[in-house]
């Protein structure tokens, strides 16, 4: 698994070029498909572990603590907020060959 906040994937939409892209499938429309799935892969596993890290902010009771914590929890949000996009990551992991596919009706049974 990829570390997505060490990633050089850039934070805003940038022009694609889809003759690169789609290269390794001759097909664009299955190339944004992987794209998507990766991309809603990535997201989830960004969401996750935004949760638990803000869970550990999590308390029963009000104190003076807690305005510290809300601080700390807001710069955890910011932060994962500041990321690339999970479409930007995905497309980054694409270019860069980490990105698994197979064609279902490619396989052979022995």
């Amino acid at each position: 698994m990829m570390d997505h906040k060490k990633s050089k994937a850039p934070k805003s939409t940038i022009t694609q070029n889809h003759n690169e892209l789609d290269a390794p499938t001759d097909n664009i429309y299955e190339t944004v498909s992987i794209l998507s799935k990766r991309a809603d892969q990535i997201g989830e596993e960004l969401k996750t572990e935004l949760h638990d890290k803000l869970d550990e902010f999590a308390t029963s009771n009000e104190s003076l603590e807690e305005i510290f914590e809300n601080k700390e929890q807001i710069e955890v949000s910011r932060f994962y907020e500041a990321l690339p996009k999970p479409v930007m990551l995905a497309a980054e992991e694409w270019k860069n060959g980490e990105i698994y596919f197979r064609k279902p009706e490619e396989t052979t049974e022995v």
